[in-house]
């Protein structure tokens, strides 16, 4: 009886309704080839595109391993090497400056040019790099030298998301299983880099951390060279159109906008007269200049570094916002615990370390846990939950004291503040790269990237004015003793930086990610003008647009 209705139906539908449904139902394998989880052609077997994606997660989690490394052994480093407060901040300064700033030229030379063999190179400079990092003599040499680290991670972190954007191109839940292990690369990489750090210095000495990371990325760097798939986007020739589309005015201007901007942050407080001293005045300005610069010439030139106009998708630049907000609570809130661990509590590097395993442990199960859910539950919601989060972590540890248990604050802290940054972070991530085309999909992630490492540079110049002024002036109520105050007024002013981003999550209009989706078709129908809808998966609502149209348009407008 349904089979004679369905085809009464079918009989007496118009033809616009019939040209629908018979290209729809021509197209259904194509749709089940799109959304499904079969493994991309480019990976001869399961265990080579595990590999991969492993190895891609290493690119984002170079800065942030080296970053967490030195959090945990910089006091040892400045000790033997006799460097003054400014050279131990720079440890690890350096390398966040030039990552960040350095990360939107290396996206356009991998989209121009290739990206595999520049995804190895990187991660084979970062090895030497570190292990020349580890015979370092001189204070000079090792904030060079983590510099350099930095500008390797940043050539590494966009051929590494291209590849990834090309190769899971379709929504699906495999592409959100792949992201969601890259999305862990940069939290975790933090996480592990000061567990590794801290009981390579307590065994061996600051030096073995260093020669632990160049063996953990030489082993990635032979491993990525029979995983990583062959490089098939097609490449530039070298001739004045391709420089053109380099935009190299462009690239000057965010190299050098994002560094002086980026070094004002970092020099502020250690300055002879702080924020008013004139080169720190003098970096700050022109930084700020060069950066606004940027955008104006980007939105006049024909081949922009960055197409301003994605910043037009109110999802893709409140994305950014909330994560931007929320990295710049979670990078200081990590280092200035870990230095109240060492200088208050007197924690060894080790016992330093282990304090901070339950956020490794947590970040795996988040991430697991968002490559399964991304699809299902609202993406807008993840983040809701991600910035409640956030707030709560850093609220507890705001009331942390001298003789407060690690298990009444610190402890669930550290593990919500976890769920805060990869549940954000996988979010934004996703959504960001399905924002941009293939070919582009390493701008993309220079993007994301930049974003990333600058609003953390912009975190710890806030967190370091916020610690040293009330460290000189300690006038926080008496439930804080003198000693705690500085670290618990950072913790606050985390929870001012979170409790904004919770203030955006209302504007986001996100759905699920990665799954399939109908949408509904209206189509009229006969000279009646009746109205009818009809579901169709998105993939086949692009397909059909175009026909949807005309079979909407008159006969002349048809015609033409």
């Amino acid at each position: 009886m349904t089979r004679l209705k369905e085809d009464k139906m079918a009989t007496n539908a118009s033809p616009a309704e019939k040209d629908i449904a018979t290209e729809s139902a021509t197209m259904e394998p194509l749709e089940s080839v799109q959304t499904n989880n079969v493994r991309p052609a480019c990976f001869k077997s399961t265990a080579q595109e595990v590999l991969f994606v492993l190895t891609a997660t290493m690119a984002i989690a170079m800065q942030a391993m080296l970053a967490g490394s030195v959090t945990v052994t910089s006091s040892f480093i400045g000790a033997d090497l006799k460097m003054t407060t400014a050279e131990v901040t720079w440890i690890s300064s350096a390398s966040s400056l030039s990552s960040g700033a350095f990360l939107l030229f290396f996206g356009k030379v991998a989209d121009l040019f290739g990206r595999k063999s520049m995804f190895v190179g990187s991660l084979f400079l970062f090895a030497v790099f570190a292990l020349v990092a580890g015979f370092a003599k001189s204070a000079i040499a090792i904030d060079v030298l983590n510099g350099i680290m930095g500008l390797m991670s940043a050539s590494g972190v966009p051929p590494a998301v291209g590849i990834l954007g090309v190769v899971y191109e379709k929504p699906s839940k495999r592409k959100n299983y792949a992201f969601a292990c890259f999305s862990a690369g940069n939290p975790l990489g933090f996480v592990f880099g000061t567990i590794l750090g801290g009981l390579a210095t307590n065994l061996f000495g600051w030096r073995a951390s260093f020669w632990l990371i160049a063996i953990i990325f030489g082993v990635f760097t032979v491993v990525g060279i029979f995983t990583i798939p062959r490089d098939f986007t097609a490449k530039e020739p070298m001739n004045m159109e391709t420089l053109k589309k380099f935009d190299l005015l462009g690239t000057v201007f965010i190299i050098f906008g994002i560094g002086m901007f980026s070094a004002a942050l970092s020099l502020g407080e250690t300055a002879p007269q702080g924020w008013k001293t004139g080169y720190v005045l003098a970096l700050l300005i022109v930084g700020l200049a060069l950066m606004v610069g940027f955008v104006f010439w980007d939105l006049w030139y024909k081949y922009p570094l960055v197409p301003m106009n994605i910043w037009k998708d109110r999802n893709f630049s409140l994305s950014l916002c909330i994560l931007q907000l929320g990295f710049m609570a979670f990078i200081p809130g990590n280092f200035f615990m870990a230095l109240y661990f060492q200088q208050v509590w007197h924690l060894s590097a080790l016992a330093v370390a282990v304090r901070l395993l339950p956020m490794a442990i947590m970040g795996m199960i988040v991430n697991v846990v968002a490559g399964l859910i991304l699809h299902k539950i609202s993406n807008k919601l993840l983040m809701l939950i991600a910035t409640l989060a956030y707030s709560t972590a850093f609220l507890l540890m705001a009331f942390n004291r001298h003789d407060s248990s690690y298990w009444a604050f610190c402890f669930p802290g550290f593990i919500l503040m976890v769920v805060g940054a990869d549940l954000e972070f996988n979010v934004a991530n996703m959504y960001v790269m399905s924002s941009m085309p293939a070919h582009q999909q390493s701008v993309a992630g220079g993007i994301f990237q930049t974003v990333a490492k600058l609003c953390t540079t912009l975190g710890f110049g806030i967190s370091t004015a916020v610690f040293n002024a009330v460290q000189q002036n300690p006038r926080m109520a008496s439930y804080w003793d003198r000693t705690t105050q500085p670290y618990a007024a950072t913790m606050w002013a985390a929870v001012a930086s979170s409790l904004l981003a919770l203030c955006l999550i209302p504007f986001l209009t996100l759905g699920t990610q990665g799954g399939k989706q109908e949408a509904k078709v209206s189509v009229t129908t006969s000279d009646a003008g009746e109205t009818r809808q009809i579901c169709l998966h998105h993939e086949d609502e692009k397909r059909l647009e175009g026909n949807v149209s005309i079979a909407q348009a008159g006969p002349a407008q048809a015609a033409m």
